[in-house]
């Protein structure tokens, strides 16, 4: 009884992180929560079984999301994690175009680093370029994408928080 309800109460554990922060990472969700590789690999694998959350699983990447996120919301939520491009997308949604080189100047990384990443979201489908003298770059969906940053703010937030915070108590 009482190993069930340990079971029970990592799983439960393990759901609420996963409902404040849908797309977190494996390794984020082992610092969240403290658990050990193979407990948090095995609870993982039963949740998942139980179809109480979606796994998506992309080469390097896995992330775990609630299962009331439609799909589009949750291939988005995947890259708007990632500060640099959750950076790179709020800009484009604000100057509604724009070109490689303003978006370079805005972010401040490397133009290769840059050219990844746009790379990346023109091939998910979320971008879309215009050629003619300048590249243009565009969102596709920009009712999705702003009701997806306004709606899940607070988990990136969080998350910068609790980073920041990391940081001054190591030192």
């Amino acid at each position: 009884m009482k190993l069930e309800q340990e079971v029970a109460s990592t799983q439960e554990l393990l759901l609420r992180h996963i409902e404040r922060e849908p797309g977190v990472r494996y390794r984020e969700l082992m610092r969240l929560t403290g658990l050990a590789n193979g407990v948090l690999t095995y609870h993982l694998a039963a949740l998942e079984r139980a179809s109480l959350i979606k796994v998506d699983r992309k080469s390097r990447t896995t992330r775990y999301y609630p299962v009331n996120i439609p799909e589009k919301e949750l291939q988005l939520l995947g890259y708007v994690r990632h500060g640099p491009v959750r950076e790179i997308i709020s800009f484009i949604l604000q100057r509604d175009m724009c070109t490689f080189n303003e978006i370079v100047e805005h972010t401040k990384k490397a133009p290769s680093t840059v050219s990844s990443h746009l790379k990346r979201l023109r091939n998910a489908g979320i971008l879309n370029v215009r050629y003619g003298e300048y590249q243009l770059y565009s969102l596709i969906d920009k009712d999705l994408v702003a009701d997806v940053l306004s709606k899940y703010r607070a988990s990136f937030v969080d998350r910068v928080i609790d980073n920041y915070v990391e940081i001054l108590d190591e030192l």
